[in-house]
């Protein structure tokens, strides 16, 4: 999961060569009984060829009438409608694009079909669809869209981070933007060429957004100065835990694999995006491991005074639009229990422990396995997430490690992707075992007692 700083012609050479270093095999399929047979021929409605509604299971048949409130046969009808629609507006929108303003299924069952003319709304009357007339295009809203995250993509990082996602909202042909309920955006202007966008204040994120360095921000590291070095040859991970030992030293927990120079105590710097050769270094990597008799992945960072007074004193863990979470405590893995993890290049994202235990080989840059022993979740997690933490409500559960979609370019992706062969799974390291080697292996040293920094009145 650690990623490089590579100039943007080679990060496609890079991607697949970090999906090499940070993956895990996760063996988490599980076979599920489920080989039914149905002894009729399907039914056809329409174009779509299903089950008649006496064919369906019976615990589907509860599940529709409990929470859809309509009879099987109306459920079977819409799910055809619905695919009828979807092939009839694909035809439509191809032969009058600056009319068709999208298409849906209506509460009630029937399908509806948005035009912006008088004549496009005959046109689909006739062919048997409801239909509705608004202003704009389906193909206007989407170049508004487009506009818009063009706009966002050119403001400075602290106005970017109160605005949330935006979405095209067919039922009222317009753009919904959801900007934090906060002072900054508030005071947000958009640009007034989109006159078809809607803003809706959410509370995303906290305002103002703590600047602060804390768990799941970026660092960047490289085995020798970093001034002057290859852009290739620095790492990309995200810090972990905060935590002392018994001598009180500052200590933040990441990855074993993101050290790149195991015993020669790298630098690890907070990335200035301008010039990353300036970065200001907050501590050295001063113990790391992976595999090994522990079979653990993880690295204990001596944090500097520049580290202390960036924030990395707090028992605090960065989430998406510029959360902070506090950490209460630690916890242990278990099968079921719901996990988050955040990483710099992801944010957070969550999912459940598919498995306590799991043992996985981790490829590295020189060819050589390592066997890492940790714990599966479901939370997608990608290149760069590397060090990160996992939490299991407000507790501190593990860091990140590995997974199976390291080399995705985002998370909407990797779920696709991934979906037919069980979902996106993430390995993690369990916190209780890292503190207990570290503790182990000080010889009473660096890293002996290692504790976490939990809030206030937490163990």
């Amino acid at each position: 999961m650690r990623t490089s700083l590579a100039p943007r012609a080679s990060v496609q050479s890079s991607a697949r060569r970090v999906a090499v270093v940070g993956s895990s095999l996760l063996l988490l399929a599980v076979p599920l009984a489920a080989s039914t047979t149905a002894q009729a021929a399907p039914a056809e409605t329409g174009s779509v060829r299903q089950l008649a509604a006496e064919e369906l299971p019976a615990d589907l048949v509860e599940a529709i009438t409990r929470d859809l409130h309509i009879s099987p046969q109306e459920y079977l009808d819409r799910a055809a409608r619905a695919q009828e629609l979807d092939a009839y507006a694909a035809d439509f929108r191809a032969s009058h694009p600056d009319e068709f303003a999208g298409a849906w299924m209506g509460q009630d069952g029937h399908p509806v079909v948005a035009v912006t003319t008088t004549t496009a709304a005959q046109t689909a009357t006739r062919d048997g669809y409801r239909t509705h007339v608004t202003p704009v295009s389906l193909e206007g809203l989407e170049n508004s869209l487009a506009d818009f995250n063009r706009w966002v993509t050119s403001l400075p990082q602290q106005i970017a981070s109160q605005i949330g996602s935006a979405t095209i909202d067919l039922l009222n042909n317009r753009i919904v933007v959801d900007i934090a309920n906060s002072p900054a955006g508030r005071a947000i202007n958009l640009p007034t060429l989109l006159a078809d966008v809607q803003v809706k204040l959410t509370s995303f994120g906290q305002a103002p957004v703590d600047r602060s360095t804390m768990g799941g921000d970026t660092y960047v590291t490289v085995p020798g100065s970093i001034a002057g070095a290859d852009p290739a040859d620095i790492g990309i991970c995200s810090f972990g835990f905060n935590a002392t030992d018994r001598n009180g030293t500052p200590i933040n927990i990441s990855a074993g694999h993101c050290d790149p120079a195991p015993g020669s105590g790298a630098g690890v710097y907070l990335p200035n995006r301008q010039d990353v050769g300036a970065s200001a270094r907050v501590g050295t990597f001063a113990t790391s491991q992976v595999g090994g008799a522990e079979e653990l992945d993880y690295s204990l960072i001596r944090l500097d005074d520049a580290g202390v007074q960036a924030g990395l004193d707090r028992p605090t863990v960065r989430g998406a639009g510029g959360s902070t979470l506090t950490v209460t405590g630690t916890a242990v893995p278990v099968v079921g229990a719901p996990i988050c993890k955040s990483g710099q290049t992801s944010a957070f994202t969550c999912g459940v422990v598919s498995a306590d235990r799991v043992e996985a080989s981790l490829m590295m840059f020189d060819g050589s396995a390592r066997t890492v022993r940790g714990f599966a979740g479901t939370a997608c997690t990608l290149a760069g997430d590397s060090g990160g933490a996992i939490v299991t409500g407000t507790l501190a559960l593990g860091i990140t490690s590995g997974s199976n979609s390291s080399g995705a370019p985002n998370c909407t992706e990797a779920n696709l992707v991934l979906a037919i062969d069980g979902g996106t799974s993430n390995l993690g390291i369990p916190i209780q075992d890292i503190t207990a080697a570290a503790d182990a292996a000080s010889g009473g040293g660096f890293g002996a007692g290692l504790t976490l920094r939990t809030a206030p009145g937490n163990d």
